[in-house]
């Protein structure tokens, strides 16, 4: 961990400093006048101040020994602390010195504290303590007998991520150190942070062995157990073992013995359990070779449960060439009522210098089963490849599959791994969803109405572009399909989506944040036929015609029941040659005009063979809490002209709507003649109830009001015709005398 190297940094500039001290005192006993000149000395090369309190306990023979009380070290070039300890004990053997050897007995420090930051550009705030000196002393070799500290405390802020990662309650001991050396090793610690959340108590124990100049690290009887809160997990207890580990990174060679990794903790709503057995591995420049690897990853909830196997076999080649003939992977997954089985099997290529593993080519079948399919299961042939560069942080693959009418491809990338970042790009030839997961029953829908859960999409960073050649889903159809998706800070964007469907075209955009379940949904629909669309998308005939819709809508909710009542926004519908379907107002003007002096309102309802046509048609909608207010209805048909206001209540599947219908200039044919006397009468019409079961009433007191006037109109109107015409024939006699004829 980068944490415990700073830590390391740190503890030995203070045991150089420390060191330093006690050389000096092999020339003077004036103690004040010592921790003067070590203030001094630091003052002027590291421009940091260092403050010893009380007095220095010295002592001279076999070994110099210094005992110090507190201890404070600044920033640079400030007062702000940033080291101190609370007691320290350092005890030198003079003979080795004056062969430049540094022996020391040991080191005890107490109540070490230092707060480690890096900047947002990247700088850390003791890289002057790390500087090499103008001057460089010839290298002194050191060996320590032990360094016990006690109740320290590491702070570690990153500015650069805004994390901040505490150290607390360090205890540690150690045996020999020096160039070269081996000892045990007991360790713990309490780690601490916000982002990500830990608070896990860590404990190790081992034994170590190590060559600073062969650049040699080994670790053998090693045994780290940590509990608490940590990688997401609660209740975490992980325990990590092993016989030897051993690593020499200039040629990346590892030697693995007797590993065994146990871990298990809970998410909110999973148990989670991890076991990974890797009996030998040896990876050298030359030759590589080890036993069977066995990975076994478990999750168990209520909704959802997992079990994945990782075995890997047949281990050769060398640390460069790295390959492992039989990588087999089992998966038996659920999720609801879905379930998948199946496994791959493939093999592992690696180069542990680059830190690059490849799956040239793998191939597996998976079973996925649910009781709503209609073939009940399905078998998925899987064939890809994947590739991880660890030192980049970057890994890529692609996969394909083919089952019944289905072909699908992918490409995925992932360009980062902290965080995690994700690309794709899909490709499917055609897929009929409702052939696997068909539309549920009304009934079903209502009763098995479950609240929406978008978390998943806070934490992920994802984009890509998904195609689709032949689509239905819910009934809907659609060609042609194009979609791009970004899903970033728990939001998910669809922009731009484009389609053909229903001999139109679609383009538009959605926006879906997890916080708050919000959705904005941008469309237009331009040359659709609104029929079928409207009888597949929410199984409704009540419009035809073909022509242009708009809509502009935003809500949130849990459920699509809170989402419908939820709507607001706006929406635009321009139909050409179409029918208002349920009511043939012709029809119903001609009976009521035989019945109207019973002045009594028809309700009639709904009748899917009764429509009324027209030539053209538009309204505008505004939505507010899911209501779609209307004022402008405008309709034409050679004989009728459609106006009309009122609400469509989308949440409640209601509807309450007025419209007047008037007859205008009539046909020459039957239905014409029939209806000349209605000529210029308007009629209201009023639509109103459930979206399946609307009924139609007809204001007759009001039509015969209309027609007594248009009557009194046209007797008035006929009146003046005729004595126009008297008039006129008056005129002629006249002027026939007028000139003898």
């Amino acid at each position: 961990m980068k944490i415990l190297k700073y830590v390391a940094f740190i503890l030995g500039g203070m045991v150089a400093l420390l060191a330093a001290g006690a050389i000096l005192l092999i020339a003077t006993f004036d103690a004040n006048r010592v921790k003067g000149e070590l203030t001094r000395v630091v003052k002027e090369t590291k421009n940091r101040t260092l403050a010893i309190e009380g007095d220095l306990a010295l002592s001279f023979w076999p070994g110099i020994g210094v005992r110090l009380g507190r201890t404070r070290l600044s920033e640079r070039e400030s007062d702000k602390e940033f080291a101190a300890l609370e007691g320290v004990r350092v005890s030198v053997a003079v003979m080795p010195l004056l062969s430049k050897q540094l022996v020391v007995d040991a080191i005890q420090l107490d109540g070490v504290k230092a707060t480690l930051i890096r900047g947002k550009d990247g700088k850390f705030n003791f890289d002057d303590l790390l500087a090499k000196e103008k001057q460089e002393s010839e290298t002194v070799k050191f060996d320590i007998a032990g360094v016990k500290i006690s109740n320290g405390q590491l702070v570690f802020r990153d500015e650069k991520t805004d994390q901040t990662f505490t150290l607390g309650n360090v205890n540690l001991a150690t045996g020999r150190l020096g160039n070269a050396a081996q000892g045990p090793l007991a360790l713990a610690l309490q780690v601490t942070a916000e982002k990500p959340k830990i608070d896990a108590a860590i404990k190790v124990a081992a034994e170590y062995r190590y060559d600073l100049e062969q650049k040699q690290y080994a670790f053998s009887a090693l045994d780290v157990k940590l509990t608490g809160e940590a990688a997401g997990l609660q209740g975490l207890d992980a325990v990590l073992g092993a016989g030897r580990l051993e690593l020499k990174p200039e040629t990346s060679e590892i030697e693995l013995d007797k590993v065994l990794l146990a871990a298990k903790g809970k998410t909110e709503t999973d148990a989670v359990e991890i076991k990974v057995d890797a009996p030998r591995l040896t990876a050298k420049a030359d030759k590589a070779s080890g036993e069977a690897i066995a990975i076994v990853a478990k999750l168990a909830g209520t909704q959802r449960s997992a079990e994945a196997k990782l075995n890997l076999t047949g281990v050769e080649g060398s640390a460069a060439a790295l390959r492992i003939a039989n990588f087999k992977l089992e998966l038996d997954a659920r999720q609801g009522e879905t379930a998948v089985r199946g496994g791959l099997d493939a093999s592992l290529a690696a180069n542990l210098s680059t830190q690059s593993f490849e799956l040239p080519k793998f191939s597996g079948d998976f079973n996925v089963t649910h009781p709503q399919m209609p073939m009940k299961s399905v078998k998925l042939p899987v064939t890809g490849s994947a590739r991880a560069d660890f030192a980049k942080s970057s890994a890529s693959g692609d996969i394909a599959t083919r089952f019944d009418e289905s072909s699908i491809r992918a490409k995925w990338g992932v360009p980062k791994f902290s965080p995690l970042a994700l690309t794709f790009d899909v490709d499917v030839d055609r897929i009929n969803l409702d052939k696997y997961f068909p539309p549920q029953p009304k009934a079903s829908q209502a009763a098995a109405e479950k609240p929406f859960d978008f978390s998943a999409l806070k934490g992920l960073d994802a984009s890509g572009s998904v195609k689709i050649g032949s689509l239905q889903v819910q009934n809907v159809k659609a060609s042609n399909i194009k979609l791009d998706i970004r899903a970033a800070k728990g939001r998910l964007d669809v922009n731009p989506m484009a389609a053909h469907l229903y001999q139109g075209t679609l383009a538009g955009s959605m926006a879906l944040n997890a916080n708050g379940n919000q959705l904005a949904l941008k469309q237009n629909l331009s040359g659709v036929n609104i029929n079928p669309l409207m009888k597949d998308a929410i199984d409704k005939d009540l419009v035809e015609g073909r022509g242009n819709v708009s809509v502009e809508v935003s809500t949130a909710g849990n459920t699509v029941s809170a989402m419908k009542k939820g709507l607001n926004g706006s929406a635009r519908v321009a139909l050409k040659d179409g029918a208002l379907k349920g009511i043939n107002l012709a029809k119903t003007f001609r009976e009521l005009k035989a019945q109207v002096n019973m002045k009594q309102d028809a309700l009639r309802q709904a009748s899917q063979t009764d429509k009324t046509d027209f030539s053209e048609l538009t309204a505008s909608f505004r939505i507010n809490k899911g209501v779609a207010h209307n004022t402008d209805l405008a309709a034409k048909s050679p004989l009728l002209r459609l106006a009309g206001e009122g609400d469509i209540d989308i949440g409640e599947g209601r509807m309450n709507y007025l419209a007047k219908a008037s007859v205008v200039a009539t046909s020459a044919g039957q239905e014409g003649k029939e209806l000349a006397q209605l000529k210029g009468v308007t009629v209201p019409v009023r639509v109103a109830g459930p979206f399946d079961k609307l009924s139609y009433q007809i204001d007759v007191a009001n039509l015969v009001t209309d027609l007594a006037k248009a009557k009194l109109e046209a007797k008035v109107q006929e009146q003046q015709q005729v004595l126009e015409k008297k008039a006129q024939d008056k005129l002629q006699e006249s002027l026939k005398g007028l000139f003898g004829k």
